[in-house]
């Protein structure tokens, strides 16, 4: 006869009373256990924070970068020498960029974000500014209309616009923590804040900046704690926008419908959202397991258009075959989870919402771009982060990584948090002295 557990009792030594142990019926099942032991094991729990968390962030945005500077040199050298340009002028462009983001990575990781929050109205301010200057005097390219040129240099604003509106979010709902279970603390002035950003952009008819902006002001309310509520009816109000924003623009509807299967003859005739897709699954399917070859593309003959910009996921496939987009893939996951870990151990609420609100803007972006070229989203032009051919975004896309590396160092214990701009500061320090 098999004895089932019973509950023991001993004594209390604060009042003597009998008390009750725990017994193995209350202890959780083998699946929750392993759901609870892996979900810890996600966050970091149990373990005191330490450098690695730090240098897989690190890690990770230098191979991405890496890999995107290869890619883009694979990627754009038949289509610039097919212009008469140098084979290398992308991505000498494109590494020049990945420098200057380098830099500004690394020093933002040396200095403590709290500064951000003095300046977040003002870098608005001036983003705003640059929206509206190129509605006036900006270029346009595939319809988009998102670059301005100033110098000689050509600028993309709305990509400066997901780590302002990060950091402008996170200052605003630091300072509301206490009134933001009310709807108009929650609303104002985030949500017209955002909407001005979302407005000028979708006035460039760039729909998937839209969307990744979008996301970033969800997540800066999910991180800042709005209620469950709020958020539920600000979403279903986002969708609504989505869907009359949709319906209210042919070229919108035919990237719909092409991704559906149910364009209409004018719709191929006049966008052909279909060829630019089938390509980028040819190019993936003729990768096969290890790839063509790095080099080796045939879609980057003009058959795939934007092959090094926002298709160059299935650029990847194709040289470098499923193990190349795995690596890719893993990358990106190790990276989330590494920035995961530094949101949950914030405890400062402007802080943790910047951290969540980068996090979601560079997984969601990276998320999006491979779901549109394997077609498991409609056609939207957003670029993958590190990887795509773009100077604005490469170099947004590490100061982003560089707020997120010192707010990882400020975890540390101080003997593990030395660098070079902290020794030379101190330094200078001595020699005042």
């Amino acid at each position: 006869m098999v004895s089932t557990p019973t509950r023991t009792r001993g004594k209390d030594p604060r009042d003597g009373k009998p008390k009750a142990t725990p017994t193995a019926d209350k202890q959780p099942s083998g699946l929750r256990r392993h759901l609870r032991g892996f979900w810890d094991g996600l966050e970091g729990k149990g373990s005191a924070p330490n450098s690695s968390t730090y240098y897989l962030i690190l890690g990770c945005a230098l191979a991405l970068t890496a890999i995107g500077i290869m890619m883009v040199l694979s990627a754009s050298s038949v289509e610039a020498i097919s212009e008469g340009k140098s084979p290398y002028a992308d991505a000498l462009k494109q590494a020049m960029f990945g420098v200057i983001g380098l830099v500004g990575m690394y020093v933002i990781s040396r200095t403590n974000v709290n500064w951000m929050k003095r300046l977040s109205w003002w870098a608005l301010g001036a983003v705003i500014v640059l929206l509206v200057l190129v509605q006036v005097m900006g270029n346009s390219v595939n319809g988009n209309k998102n670059w301005i040129d100033i110098g000689g240099v050509t600028l993309q604003p709305s990509e400066t616009a997901k780590l302002i509106l990060c950091v402008w979010i996170a200052a605003v709902l630091a300072r509301k923590q206490k009134l933001l279970n009310r709807w108009w603390h929650v609303i104002i002035p985030v949500v017209p804040g955002a909407g001005l950003v979302i407005g000028l952009v979708m006035l460039g008819n760039d729909l998937g900046t839209v969307i990744v902006i979008a996301a970033i002001t969800a997540a800066g309310l999910y991180f800042a704690g709005v209620p469950g509520r709020m958020l539920a009816i600000a979403g279903a109000v986002g969708v609504v926008g989505a869907v009359l924003g949709t319906i209210s623009s042919a070229n919108r509807i035919c990237r719909i419908t092409s991704w559906l299967g149910t364009a209409s003859a004018s719709c191929t005739e006049q966008f052909d959202f279909d060829f630019q897709s089938t390509n980028g699954m040819y190019g993936l399917a003729q990768g096969s397991w290890t790839g063509l070859g790095l080099g080796q593309s045939r879609q980057k003959y003009n058959w795939l258009p934007e092959a090094h910009n926002d298709f160059i996921f299935a650029i990847i496939g194709e040289e470098l075959g499923l193990v190349g987009t795995i690596v890719v893939l893993v990358l990106f996951a190790i990276l989330g989870i590494a920035i995961f870990r530094v949101v949950v151990r914030q405890t400062d609420p402007f802080q943790r919402t910047l951290a969540g609100g980068i996090m979601v803007w560079l997984l969601g972006q990276a998320s999006m771009n491979m779901a549109v070229v394997t077609q498991l989203l409609p056609v939207v032009g957003v670029p993958l982060p590190f990887i795509s051919y773009g100077g604005s975004a490469l170099v947004m896309s590490l100061c982003g990584v560089g707020v997120v590396l010192s707010l990882a160092r400020g975890q540390l214990p101080p003997q593990q948090r030395s660098g070079f701009l902290p020794r030379l500061m101190s330094k200078t320090a001595r020699k005042r002295k």
